[in-house]
């Protein structure tokens, strides 16, 4: 297995990659990237931990988008809309409410 080092969000992470995989790990690594890059610049979460649980949602979110006849993903994924305080999104500001009381107060995941 080869180990590409890579950057996200300005933080460097060595991760290992399978032989030819290099092109969708960085693809990956770009997308991620990207996610997070843009909650942090939307200014209402400092957090790493929160920005990554929310870019993990996003891109989850998505994925049916990449299946074929799939239904298509409104520009902003909920879970950015809701970090956002889009009021349109009363679940999701539940589930976020419950993902802060989860986390505690320093905002550690363990």
């Amino acid at each position: 297995m080869k180990q590409l080092e890579v950057q996200i969000m300005g933080q460097s992470y060595l991760l290992g990659c399978p032989e030819n995989g290099d092109a969708r790990m960085l693809d990956a690594v770009n997308r991620v990237d990207m996610a997070m890059c843009r909650i942090r610049d939307a200014g209402k979460i400092k957090a790493r931990d929160r920005i990554a649980v929310l870019a993990a949602l996003n891109l989850a979110f998505e994925l049916p988008e990449r299946t074929p006849g799939a239904a298509p993903v409104p520009a902003a994924a909920p879970a950015e809309a809701a970090a956002a305080g889009n009021a349109e999104s009363p679940q999701l500001a539940a589930l976020l409410q419950r993902l802060d009381t989860a986390l505690g107060i320093d905002g550690r995941l363990l």
